[in-house]
């Protein structure tokens, strides 16, 4: 495959509350592309969101919400037993706080992406994958949805008209049907900067995700994406811009399908 000029750099972002503080946001938005911001749900608060918002516009950073169960003591990685209803309203509020208060601040949503287990639940369960995808829809219909390929995830939010934009992890292991290892695996996290950095290019100039059950599937992703809560993110983050550029790929945000 002939290899694209740029390529979207996300990371999961306004994960601190309260008094309680994660990631190092100041650091990482310099090298991103994106961000997704927590809504309150599993992370984040109204001050943090604020705050997210406006650092992100000053590094001319896409602004993403980052919707989720309501799991504050899980870190929004723990399935709770939602129905489609629940899940409709609960991703409905959260893109709507961040898009408002995005909007008062001057700039604007640019995409929605589900965070954690209410993710992972829609990759294999279709009436949740169909609420999320609604919700976003609902919320404004140009708004994509940033989905793991080849999930229910994707599948309900084609159907629907929502825009869809692909993503890799080059710090999280893969199982060889494309869905991220569980946490729970040895090895699910990849720490080491350059070792993200070279599964980074992997994907983006030969369109193949390894699994660390042995194999590798197809993907062509949209965007790649960091957790902010990964202690080396910030190390992990410049590693891939690196390596990136000197395959000669360059890092901004995807363009809205």
């Amino acid at each position: 495959m002939t290899p694209p000029r740029f390529i979207d750099l996300n990371a999961d972002a306004g994960e601190s509350f309260g008094a309680w503080t994660l990631g190092d946001d100041a650091a990482l938005f310099p090298l991103l592309s994106s961000v997704n911001v927590a809504c309150g749900f599993h992370a984040g608060d109204p001050l943090t969101i604020q705050a997210t918002i406006a650092l992100a516009a000053s590094h001319g950073v896409g602004i993403g919400a980052h919707p989720s169960y309501p799991d504050l003591a899980g870190f929004g990685r723990r399935v709770l037993e939602a129905t489609p209803e629940q899940v409709y309203a609960d991703v409905l509020y959260q893109v709507s706080a961040v898009s408002g208060m995005a909007r008062a601040a001057g700039t604007a949503l640019r995409h929605v992406k589900a965070h954690g287990a209410l993710s992972t639940r829609a990759w294999t369960h279709a009436p949740t994958a169909h609420a999320i995808a609604q919700a976003t829809r609902d919320a404004d219909p140009a708004l994509p949805l940033v989905v793991l390929p080849a999930t229910h995830l994707e599948t309900e939010a084609r159907a629907l008209g929502v825009p869809v934009v692909l993503e890799t992890f080059p710090e999280r292991a893969y199982l060889r049907d494309g869905r991220l290892a569980p946490r729970s695996m040895p090895g699910s996290s990849i720490h080491d900067p350059q070792e993200a950095a070279r599964r980074a290019v992997t994907m983006v100039t030969q369109g193949q995700v390894e699994a660390i059950d042995g194999g590798v599937f197809e993907c062509r992703p949209d965007t790649l994406c960091i957790h902010g809560d990964n202690p080396n993110a910030v190390e992990i983050a410049r590693a891939i811009r690196d390596a990136l550029a000197g395959v000669g790929v360059g890092i901004r945000p995807f363009a809205v399908p």
